[in-house]
């Protein structure tokens, strides 16, 4: 099957100098900055990115513009925060556009912050990336010097600082809210909302957060314009996609496609699908909390729309892909490990919740469990969704429950096998847990 990329993002991904200023400008690097800032208004600016229909790439898809118009008019001071706190498992698109190049976000975060009025931008960096922090440090530097950044970009008396913030290792702070309060300062814990980042963000100012993808799409749609945007992907979700694919295929990596095309060329087509002779049990189209779809559903078109009518959804664009020597209790089990030992126990749904759900699957795992037992799983899914301060609770709850409902088969016969035979031991801690067993990470 052959299937080629869409690149925008990572059109000359693989040229070494891309990273630095010289190498960017070659290929075009600030002219849309230059644009912006110099014959572009604000608001302008803003409505050609609403018109784009830009989905946040980050995971909840909300249209980029549209969440810059939340933000409010006036002389107050204003936040740009860029989330690059890629935690989720199975993510890892964002380390590669910055560190290959670095330069677009930077262009990015300028053009955003010039859109809502922001004169203060935060990069916040997963702590582990400490060499992709080195080269954005850099490129910030690069950026000063060249009058790209500070207090009279190109003469133009508008002003951008931009500060490059490493987190300290916590998935929790992949959440917005957290995010703000570690920026802060403060420990690493979700808000409560309302009030929303738009009107109280950070430092209680209005702040727009967006994904390191989404703002790499800026500058694009400042050069080629709204509608030239729009002729990539599909209506409802425009422009092209940064897929990270990693698990049971041939071909792990990172793939630029158009939204729109069939997971089956993306898992088949670009990645190479499975070893030879292996099939697609299942697989998370958005990293480790989407629901997980299985073979028969490898059709769908890669869309926001497509895969929420499915029952799932694209999420951070992270295909893990499980073959049939993947146990899918045992998958479900390190999920949920995954989770309770990432939650911040703020809130009782997901403190509590995580728990039971660890330890009720280690119950099917030991064979000390019923098929009441798997009702019960299920039901405290439904408690948890839609019932925490943040996402982090249904993140497990959302793959938990679809596993349980699409292979509930597969957890009564493995609750069956183990009392016969004796069960697999348990006696690895959360942090050594993979995600999956028997897929590569």
């Amino acid at each position: 099957m052959s299937v080629s990329e869409t690149r925008l993002l990572f059109r000359h991904i693989d040229d070494p100098e891309l990273a630095t200023i010289d190498g960017y400008k070659r290929y075009g690097g600030y002219r849309a900055l230059e644009r912006a800032f110099k014959e572009m208004d604000p608001e302008d600016l803003l409505n050609e990115f609403e018109e784009s229909g830009l989905r946040g790439r980050g995971g909840a898809g909300f249209p980029m513009g549209k969440k810059g118009s939340f933000l409010p008019r006036g002389d107050m001071e204003k936040y740009l925060a860029c989330n690059a706190d890629e935690s989720e498992p199975g993510a890892f698109k964002d380390r590669e556009l910055m560190l290959k190049n670095p330069h677009q976000l930077v262009e990015g975060c300028a053009l955003a912050s010039l859109a809502v009025g922001a004169t203060y931008a935060f990069i916040f960096i997963r702590g582990e990336y400490w060499e992709v922090a080195d080269v954005l440090d850099r490129a910030v530097a690069e950026a000063y010097e060249a009058g790209y950044l500070g207090q009279n970009i190109l003469g133009t008396g508008k002003r951008v600082e931009l500060v490059v913030h490493r987190g300290a290792g916590a998935y929790i702070c992949g959440e917005e809210t957290a995010l703000l309060d570690a920026l802060e300062g403060k420990r690493g814990n979700p808000r409560l909302k309302p009030p929303f980042p738009a009107i109280e963000g950070l430092y209680g100012g209005p702040t727009l957060i967006n994904n390191v993808e989404t703002l790499s799409n800026l500058r694009h749609i400042v050069l080629n314009g709204a509608e030239w945007y729009k002729g990539f992907g599909t209506e409802q979700s425009p422009g092209t996609k940064v897929v990270s694919v990693s698990g049971h295929v041939q071909r792990p990596g990172n793939y630029e496609i158009e939204l729109g095309i069939p997971a089956r060329d993306i898992i088949y087509g670009l990645a190479g699908g499975p070893p030879e002779g292996r099939r697609v049990k299942a697989w998370f189209p958005g990293g480790s909390s989407a629901p997980v779809l299985t073979e028969a559903e490898l059709d769908l078109p890669y869309s926001f729309e497509s895969l929420a009518e499915a029952g799932s959804m694209l999420g951070s664009g992270s295909i893990i892909v499980a073959d049939e020597t993947v146990s899918i209790p045992e998958l479900a089990l390190r999920t949920a490990r995954f989770y309770h030992h990432e939650s911040c126990g703020k809130c009782t749904p997901c403190r509590e919740g995580t728990n039971w759900t660890v330890k009720m699957l280690e119950r099917v795992v030991r064979g000390e469990a019923t098929p009441m037992d798997l009702d019960i799983i299920a039901g405290v899914q439904e408690n948890i969704i839609g019932n925490c301060l943040c996402v982090l609770g249904d993140s497990m709850a959302m793959p938990v429950g679809a596993m349980v409902r699409k292979f509930r088969h597969e957890f009564e016969e493995t609750i069956e096998r183990a009392r016969e035979s004796g069960p697999a031991p348990l006696d690895q801690s959360p942090a050594d847990l993979p995600l999956t067993a028997g897929v590569a990470q």
